[in-house]
């Protein structure tokens, strides 16, 4: 039986039998990790609240190798990161960003890059950025992190230099128009949200967080949950969810946008 410990954050979870929970982490040192967590679901559980979502701890766990199911013996709190669980609009992009790396990542597939760029993303969720801003630069990183940064020189169907007039992007990179006619997953992306790709994944951290994008910030989070989308095979499960919560935002007249 093999002892695993390594920082973790909690991405994800679910019931299993009366009592037991299989919660996902991802881990520093070992990548995605499902694991068994026995009576964690009873009130007196050594665990309490230690596996809500979002929460950064120090894990332990013990893998037998005859299960993908490791069994999680500790998880300590370091940071419960409550307030991103206690707003909509920072629960809804940090489930957005959680689920990007549940998705995209295969289990025991270490990334220490990506890890660090979670807790990076989930530490400013808890500070004065805009939460959809904070999403938006680690779905460009996350990208590039695990090697599925789109290009954007040069047409990536005929080769044509970019730029060149009404780009689109596509799964691999930008498209110019003709050959958009031709890809039926490319869709239009402006000049300026394209350019912002390039100078939010080459910016500091902190600089990149505070950059003036303006109205290419909706835009490049639509364009981000698209190329997700198709590198999952399906839209993310909480674009629906933040929908709702800015159809239920206040309008200017502090009534809902219905």
């Amino acid at each position: 039986m093999g002892l695993g410990k390594s920082a973790a954050v909690v991405i994800g979870s679910f019931p299993l039998g009366e009592s037991d929970r299989v919660v996902t982490f991802y881990a520093r040192d070992f990548g995605k990790i499902r694991g068994v967590a026995k009576a964690s679901r009873r009130i007196r559980s050594r665990f309490a609240g230690a596996l809500e979502l979002f929460t950064l701890g120090e894990l332990i766990f013990f893998d037998t190798g005859r299960s993908e199911l490791v069994r999680i013996d500790h998880f300590d709190i370091l940071h419960p990161f409550d307030r991103v669980r206690g707003d909509l609009e920072r629960l809804g992009q940090a489930a957005w960003i959680v689920e990007c790396v549940a998705r995209l990542t295969a289990e025991h597939d270490r990334h220490v890059a990506l890890y660090a760029l979670l807790v990076r993303s989930l530490r400013a969720l808890e500070g004065p950025v805009p939460p959809a801003r904070v999403a938006v630069c680690f779905g460009v990183r996350a990208l590039e992190t695990l090697g599925h940064r789109p290009r954007l020189d040069a047409c990536t169907m005929c080769g044509r230099a970019y730029p060149f007039p009404r780009p689109a992007l596509g799964p691999s990179g930008v498209v110019c128009e003709a050959c958009a006619r031709e890809d039926t997953g490319a869709v239009p992306a402006s000049p300026a949200a394209l350019g912002w790709f390039e100078r939010l994944r080459s910016a500091r951290w902190e600089e990149a967080l505070v950059a003036r994008i303006g109205g290419s910030e909706s835009e490049m989070g639509a364009l981000l949950e698209n190329q997700v989308s198709r590198l999952i095979g399906q839209p993310t499960r909480t674009a629906k969810f933040l929908r709702e919560v800015r159809r239920l935002e206040p309008a200017p007249g502090g009534h809902p946008r219905w």
